[in-house]
């Protein structure tokens, strides 16, 4: 299983669960997210990332389309990896990663 994917099950299960501040110990501490085309963020560091999931916390689990086949090789390759909501919208994630596998950056488009 690729890091992306485990971060998407990280995902899901806070949605499920609302344990975001769990979720956010993935990001590393200087961590950034932002999103294109949505009046979010974008969010420096991981306490503001924590904090902007608990106060604005998702309601639908994501899965990758990229990983439909079940072969995973390329979705930690660097470059925008596809998902669904369980709404059925679609969108883009890019990810790049700290030396200790933590989420450096996340950035997030939707369709």
């Amino acid at each position: 299983m690729s890091r992306t994917s485990d971060h998407v099950d990280a995902f899901n299960h806070a949605v499920t669960t609302g344990d975001w501040d769990t979720f956010a110990q993935r990001f590393a501490q200087d961590a950034s997210m932002t999103f294109v085309n949505v009046p979010a963020g974008p969010f420096h560091g991981r306490t503001a990332i924590a904090a902007a999931y608990r106060e604005n916390p998702p309601t639908e689990t994501m899965t990758l389309l990229d990983d439909e086949g079940g072969a995973d090789e390329g979705l930690d390759a660097g470059g925008p990896v596809r998902f669904r909501w369980a709404s059925g919208a679609t969108g883009t994630m890019e990810l790049s990663w700290a030396p200790n596998g933590a989420v450096q950056a996340l950035t997030v488009a939707f369709d």
